[in-house]
């Protein structure tokens, strides 16, 4: 009856969790190093050539709480996932 009643209460939990859970591990995010003469758009051409530069320079500046498009050299920039 014991056993009964964990399965039932296992299945349940494996039933009710949130699907983010199933989800792969996060990966720790990628990072770029801006180098002397770059721009958000040489990191966006560099880093993710098959995406749009307009896309990647806007989830950028989002993830790294950019106000303008101004970047420095050795500044370190988290960039998006690759797709």
């Amino acid at each position: 009856m014991t056993v009964l009643l964990l399965l039932l209460v296992a299945g349940l939990a494996a039933i009710l969790s949130p699907a983010s859970r199933a989800a792969d591990p996060p990966r720790s995010a990628e990072t770029a190093v801006v180098r002397p003469g770059d721009t958000l758009w040489s990191v966006a051409e560099r880093h993710r050539p098959s995406q749009r530069p307009f896309a990647v320079i806007d989830e950028i500046r989002r993830l790294n709480g950019l106000d303008d498009y101004t970047v420095h050299a050795g500044q370190r920039l988290v960039l998006p996932a690759k797709r």
